[in-house]
């Protein structure tokens, strides 16, 4: 396991950082270029399995046919699942967010 900086200011300021850091990006391209530079290939794979289940869990299909779907593991999908019902709130404020652009742009292609 990674030993932690004895100093809790200096990492709380560094997420704090990394936090805006995210935020200032512009489009997906942007967040892609960032993404792809800050994590290795098999951490971007995890957080996209993640993300993957996130709407099939909220439109209720049983994990055995998320994992038939997306090939992602059960203890995933059960992890994901146990967030979004008792986690902080940011995949159930970021689906909303997506589900509202999905709508916008349907809406514009119309």
């Amino acid at each position: 396991m990674k030993r932690r900086s004895p100093d809790a200011t200096a990492v709380n300021a560094a997420a704090q950082s990394l936090y805006e850091a995210l935020l200032s990006l512009k489009n997906a391209e942007e967040m892609a270029a960032f993404l792809g530079d800050l994590c290795t290939p098999a951490e971007l794979e995890v957080m996209v399995d993640r993300w993957r289940v996130v709407p099939l869990l909220l439109d209720g299909v049983p994990y055995r046919e998320i994992h038939e779907r997306t090939a992602v593991s059960i203890t995933t999908i059960g992890r994901v699942a146990r967030y979004l019902n008792q986690g902080n709130g940011g995949y159930m404020a970021a689906a909303a967010r997506a589900a509202r652009r999905q709508a916008q742009v349907a809406r514009k292609k119309a």
